[in-house]
């Protein structure tokens, strides 16, 4: 795990960074000793607040909150649909050119199912593999992944939804040993000043390396 985390994005208010794949957000997901937000916590000598979640696996834009009023405003932002978040995903298969997928999921474990949608765009194919776009308008638990699984596409590289063969493949062919989803936008008003706020997460070399290999453009990769 790092010492520190690639910051995006920082002022008094808030700081977006870079996650990396693996990394828990904080520890009321898990026992882990290192997570994303004591990591931050004693990089900027601060107490920080999370106001969004990646899931393990998942790389790429995370956003903390620095103050309790900025983390009230922005959990608030982001619980009704006002932030762009956009979501780079390997799938197997070759899904439609574009969709909005609208499917109820739970949004904890066990719980009732609720509203969710999904807007994706197919960005390319190799290989009966595709990249995919997707952009949640609503911020359900797994959402992505639980989507593209209903829509028939599982994501390579997830051992809830995908399929253990594929992983084990991309493992073995491609070098690949993480979720193949990667959080590569974050876009919203500042909560304070309502400037607007864009960063992008560059795609890590754990996978960016396996999907160059795979022959996917690098102008889909940069």
């Amino acid at each position: 795990m790092p010492s520190a985390l690639p910051i995006l994005y920082c002022d008094e208010h808030l700081a977006i960074v870079d996650k990396p794949s693996g990394l828990l957000v904080h520890r009321g997901w898990g026992t882990d000793a290192v997570v994303a937000m004591t990591l931050l916590r004693d990089q900027l000598g601060r107490t920080v607040y999370p106001v969004h979640r990646l899931d393990r696996g998942t790389s790429g834009a995370l956003a903390f909150a620095l103050e309790k009023a900025a983390a009230r405003a922005l959990h608030a932002l982001f619980e009704d649909g006002r932030a762009s978040k956009r979501y780079l995903a390997l799938v197997r298969g070759v899904p439609p050119e574009s969709g909005v997928i609208d499917h109820a999921i739970p949004n904890k474990p066990d719980g009732p199912r609720v509203s969710a949608v999904t807007e994706f765009w197919r960005l390319a194919t190799v290989d009966r593999f595709s990249l995919v776009e997707a952009e949640p308008r609503t911020g359900r638990l797994h959402q992505i992944r639980r989507h593209l699984k209903h829509l028939g596409h599982p994501l390579v590289g997830d051992v809830n939804y995908g399929r253990g063969e594929i992983n084990r493949l991309f493992r073995e062919r491609y070098g690949m040993h993480r979720l193949a989803l990667h959080a590569r936008s974050l876009a919203f008003e500042h909560p304070q000043t309502g400037a607007p706020i864009a960063v992008r997460a560059p795609l890590p070399p754990d996978l960016r390396e396996p999907l160059a290999r795979m022959g996917f453009a690098s102008e889909l990769l940069d």
